[in-house]
């Protein structure tokens, strides 16, 4: 099982690397797409949808994807002017993360009805994929080291779980998370963040403050994120959200803590650069 789960880390990473820098635009649209599609089909096993209405969500999500991408310009060799239209999308998305979610948590809602199950399937899904287009549009290494602080939260909070967890985080949702791996998340983070984005010691300190804020609240929100997909596997009955990725389960368990970072970061970069 390890060495399965290795090899397909590395083909993932080797995967992303290429589709990243050699794909074009319209292209890595396409690619953000179909991973929209597979999620969604992967979220209709969690929702108890039929076969045809998860067929049916996957098909529309994808679609969704693929031409409000367009629409905004990020299918462009040269896009511009997408900054400001895919906002609204990343208000509704961080205002699920940050509001809804925690509250969704805590009362532990089933995702019964199909209705709710579809439209909070967009939400988490849809803003997304949209959100890995637009950063990438930014530029590919703004796209990777957003995706690396997620990846650094989740080997933190992994680690010093083993190490230190003593006091569980979520008993009923995921057994293994803890209060101590959620510190050593934030921790690790704060470190990686404040390495990459520049901000010395010798910074103004209010400069210096706001950008621990936002790394704590990042974090947060990734292992909200987190979370959401294990209660809801945990409701459907499922140890995995879906088989595709040999030793690692589904798409949706690779990329739960990006649905609830992405959407919420990309909005972030887009205000501050107004």
């Amino acid at each position: 099982m390890l060495k399965t789960r290795i090899i397909t880390a590395f083909a993932l990473l080797f995967g992303l690397l290429a589709a990243v820098f050699f794909l074009p635009p319209a292209g890595w649209l396409v690619f953000c797409a179909l991973v929209c599609g597979v999620a969604a089909w992967e979220w209709g096993a969690l929702a108890g949808f039929a076969p045809m209405l998860r067929v049916a969500t996957a098909v529309a999500f994808g679609a969704s994807c693929l031409l409000l991408g367009h629409v905004v310009g990020l299918s462009s060799p040269f896009p511009t002017g997408y900054e400001l239209g895919l906002t609204p999308l990343y208000v509704i998305s961080a205002a699920f993360w940050l509001v809804l979610a925690p509250s969704w948590l805590v009362r532990k809602w089933p995702l019964s009805d199909p209705v709710l199950a579809l439209l909070t399937g967009f939400v988490v899904l849809v803003p997304t994929a949209l959100a890995l287009a637009q950063l990438r549009a930014m530029g590919p290494w703004t796209m990777l080291i957003a995706m690396a602080t997620v990846w650094v939260a989740d080997i933190a909070a992994y680690f010093s779980g083993r190490a230190f967890g003593k006091h569980k985080l979520a008993p009923a949702i995921s057994p293994g998370k803890t209060w101590e791996g959620a510190v050593g998340a934030v921790l690790a983070v704060t470190c990686f963040g404040l390495i990459v984005h520049g901000v010395r010691v010798g910074s103004l300190p209010d400069s210096m403050f706001a950008a621990v804020l936002v790394l704590m609240l990042w974090t947060a929100v990734s292992i909200i994120g987190d979370l959401y997909e294990s209660l809801l596997k945990r409701q459907a009955g499922l140890k995995d959200s879906g088989s595709i990725l040999p030793g690692h389960g589904g798409v949706l368990d690779r990329i739960d803590s990006l649905t609830s970072t992405l959407p919420t970061v990309t909005l972030l970069l887009v205000l501050i650069a107004q």
